[in-house]
């Protein structure tokens, strides 16, 4: 059989497991801290104005945050937060 007659796979890297919301917080927290910055304050600016230059390049956590949307993030951030406060939530 001709090589022209063959199917060729092709993969992209969205085949990869997604990561969670959890893991990129946790990523991009990791990045600002060895970047030095604050990282709740930078995390905040980002999540409230969509503009990614809070977030550092840095082990690649700006292109990470941005896999997810803000609202995404922010669904994760209250979820935990009440999770961890009230005796009780609904899981």
């Amino acid at each position: 059989m001709d090589s022209m007659d063959k199917t060729v796979k092709f993969n992209v890297k969205g085949d990869e497991k997604e990561a969670s919301s959890q893991e990129i917080l946790l990523a991009v927290y990791d990045a600002l801290v060895e970047k030095e910055y604050h990282p709740i304050n930078q995390i905040v600016g980002y999540l409230l104005s969509g503009d990614p230059a809070y977030i550092p390049r840095h082990n690649n956590a700006r292109s990470l945050v941005r896999r997810k949307e803000r609202d995404e993030l922010i669904e994760e951030l209250v979820r935990f937060y009440l999770a961890n406060h009230r005796v009780d939530h609904p899981k």
